[in-house]
């Protein structure tokens, strides 16, 4: 999504306890606690090579700690990267070199691909609007094959949950998605908000190993999904708020069982973290300045390598708006 206006945050709690009175459930209010310090290093660095990837970067996922999944969009482009010394290059096999278009499962279309995620399912991505009908909103999910060597992708699964989400503009939808495993979910005692229940995977037969989570940019809330594996069915398990005005990303820390929602540069490139609570209900367990040393670029994409090394983990932003010739940059997150 290009860069747009600054929101404002209220001025005092006595605000958002007025607005609480107001505003509907599904609406998410901005935190007026404190922030902390990133939790990392504050020095970040560039994490390609100049003019490589170009501007629209706008989601991220690692595949293993040497793979690195991105995409662009517009036009709809999912990239495959690996690493190249300290930085991500195009991968160049298979027809990688210069990333994949994107289609709808129809085969048509260019899919605004504003996130991706990896998962034992395939690579999925988030979209909020079809670039050949940009006016409209069109917030899809999309599952693709990744394993072959055509420069065109059509889905192979697609879910449609526009009519499900609240209403929004065609610029102001879908930014984020990730996953989690069922194993995790039921380990913590997560509640299916729609059963009332503790969350039973049983209940959802065809979706998986897991629930698709998805961030809508408009109001900062997140939504879980039973997404049906042959497509186009879907059940709403959750939906909370992210603890942040807007949310361009979302990216499960399997280590640690927390959810990251991060914001761009309408928020200072905040950062909360969340994790299922004493209630079976996610919510906000720290909310985290942007690395000290990062300029407030607008990044729209988020990743987690899941290595370790020497007490921290590799983390990578991309800049939607490719600011100095370079979408990623590359810092670190303690491993703790």
């Amino acid at each position: 999504m290009p860069r747009s206006p600054r929101r404002i945050r209220p001025a005092a709690v006595a605000t958002v306890a007025a607005a609480l009175l107001v505003l509907p459930a599904t609406t998410a209010v901005a935190s007026t606690t404190a922030n902390s310090p990133w939790p990392g290093g504050s020095a970040v660095s560039n994490a390609d090579d100049s003019d490589v990837l170009g501007g629209n970067i706008s989601g991220l996922s690692f595949q293993g700690a040497d793979v690195l999944w991105a995409v662009k969009n517009g036009p709809g482009t999912l990239y495959r990267l690996v690493r190249n010394g300290t930085k991500w290059k195009p991968d160049t096999a298979n027809g990688w070199s210069s990333g994949k278009a994107l289609r709808y499962r129809s085969g048509k279309g260019d899919p605004d691909a504003e996130a991706v995620v990896a998962t034992p399912d395939g690579v999925v991505a988030a979209t909020e609007r079809d670039g050949d009908n940009d006016k409209k909103s069109a917030l899809k999910v999309l599952r693709y094959d990744v394993s072959g060597s055509a420069k065109t992708l059509t889905a192979k699964a697609e879910w449609d949950l526009t009519a499900d989400l609240p209403k929004v503009s065609a610029n102001d939808g879908l930014e984020a998605v990730s996953w989690i495993p069922d194993s995790a979910l039921t380990a913590k005692g997560f509640v299916d908000e729609r059963t009332k229940a503790p969350y039973n995977p049983g209940t959802y037969p065809g979706h998986g190993t897991g629930l698709y989570l998805v961030g809508l940019e408009s109001n900062g809330m997140i939504y879980a999904y039973a997404l049906d594996q042959a497509g186009g069915k879907y059940t709403r398990v959750a939906s909370f708020a992210s603890g942040l005005d807007s949310i361009m990303e979302l990216e499960y820390e399997a280590s640690s069982g927390k959810l990251w929602a991060v914001c761009d540069d309408n928020c200072g490139g905040d950062s909360t973290t969340l994790a299922v609570n004493a209630q079976g209900k996610f919510a906000v367990t720290g909310t985290y300045d942007r690395p000290s040393a990062m300029p407030d670029y607008n990044n729209e994409g988020f990743a987690i390598s899941p290595t370790c090394a020497s007490g921290s983990k590799q983390v990578v932003w991309a800049d939607d708006g490719n600011e100095g010739g370079h979408a990623l940059r590359a810092g670190t997150l303690s491993c703790g």
